[in-house]
């Protein structure tokens, strides 16, 4: 089995529709998909949708948190979408995802770059708007070559000179509310030290203690050394570690499939939840 656990659609800031993607996810042979929008379940239903025969997908999300100032994403599987608590604090990041995303338009303009909100709401789309958004209108006027170049301390890193707040999650209170919907939770790329400042170890230890279940170790941002002490980290703790993409459509360079979840592991991630079931493709809708 293939299976990719970290994938995100237009319902964020990925860009294909949630159908595309669970398209494309057969396309490149997997045989199991999660969508993981940032703080939304929106995408949920046109993905089921449009589910092919022959790929499962697993729902889920990653959440926007923050632990001592450091910036943080927690993948959050097969979790209750109706159950009110989450849904509360899902809604309460996505409200301020608009002003935090003006805001830092605001700083890009006093420093020169002649970024709008027009531009970006375009980009965005019906998407939950978000930092990508931004970089890629940064793109479009030349000002960086690739989204991931905007992701510096020169612009849109965390502590960056265009960066701004929101609200966002304490881990612990994440994976509080997941696990009270019956889900189940992994620390997103815990160690990709390009996007800013990691958390220590010993906050991973802290996470494990508290119920979080695994770490994506297997990541486009880990390298090989990377890796191995996070799959160390993780037989210490007692954790799953994960593999993914990361997927982003065309925002990203990275491709379904990149980086996989063993089996074994996501067997056990759905052992472990009970507010939501992988959902088996039944042909959906087949056209391009």
């Amino acid at each position: 089995m293939r299976i990719d656990l970290h994938a995100h659609s237009t319902a964020s800031d990925g860009t294909d529709t949630p159908a595309e993607l669970v398209r494309g996810a057969a396309a490149a042979g997997l045989d199991v998909v999660a969508l993981t929008d940032h703080d939304t379940v929106a995408g949920y239903a046109e993905a089921i949708a449009a589910l092919p025969h022959g790929l499962t997908l697993v729902t889920g999300a990653e959440l926007s948190c923050r632990l001592d100032g450091i910036g943080l994403h927690m993948l959050a599987y097969l979790f209750d979408p109706r159950e009110p608590e989450l849904a509360r604090e899902r809604e309460l990041v996505r409200d301020d995802r608009t002003p935090r995303a003006q805001a830092m338009i605001g700083k890009l303009q006093e420093l020169g770059v002649g970024v709008t909100w027009e531009q970006v709401a375009r980009i965005a789309g019906d998407g939950s708007v978000g930092r990508p958004h931004i970089a890629t209108a940064m793109v479009e006027l030349g000002v960086v070559p690739t989204v991931s170049d905007a992701f510096t301390a020169d612009w849109l890193a965390d502590g960056g000179r265009a960066y701004a707040e929101k609200h966002e999650l304490d881990p612990f209170d994440a994976i509080r509310l997941v696990k009270a919907a019956g889900g189940v939770t992994v620390f997103a790329h815990p160690a990709a030290v390009k996007r800013g400042t990691c958390v220590p170890e010993d906050a991973i230890a802290a996470l494990a203690a508290a119920g979080l279940d695994g770490i994506e170790v297997d990541h486009m941002d880990h390298d090989t050394d990377t890796r191995a002490r996070l799959r160390a980290l993780a037989g210490d703790l007692g954790l799953l570690t994960t593999g993914s993409s990361d997927y982003h459509g065309s925002r990203k360079t990275c491709r379904l499939g990149d980086c996989t979840t063993d089996p074994e592991i996501y067997g056990e991630i759905t052992r472990r939840a009970t507010g939501a079931f992988p959902v088996p493709g039944a042909g959906g809708d087949a056209r391009a």
